[in-house]
């Protein structure tokens, strides 16, 4: 299962790096829970839908170094550029663990900083 999760989230990663958030929506749940840890909680696909809209106005750019998978968790580590509210561009290093049920994303918990 970690194995399809993983792709699951792959695939997730690359339609939002196309702008296609529709794309990456399909393969959460509607009852989705995003956790930026010390920032903002967002409950279900709509909130989910509406933050993208605003925080992602230019698809955001990330690699991904690692993928971690255990049962129903993954992790991914790595990096991810996104503008800041003067429009530049800022790297920050991030640290995603998804929780998924039934192969669909139920829950994130994320853990972003700026990198120096």
């Amino acid at each position: 299962m970690p194995e399809d999760n993983k792709t699951v989230l792959a695939n997730a990663n690359a339609a939002i790096m196309k702008g296609d958030f529709e794309g990456f929506l399909k393969y959460c749940t509607e009852d989705a829970v995003w956790n930026f840890v010390g920032d903002t909680i967002l409950r279900g696909k709509q909130a989910v839908r509406e933050w993208m809209a605003v925080a992602y106005k230019e698809p955001p750019r990330f690699q991904v170094h690692q993928m971690i998978g255990d049962g129903d968790f993954v992790a991914a580590l790595g990096e991810i550029t996104l503008p800041d509210q003067e429009g530049n561009a800022r790297s920050h290093a991030y640290c995603d663990v998804w929780r998924f049920r039934d192969g669909k994303m139920a829950e994130l918990r994320a853990f972003v900083v700026l990198a120096r």
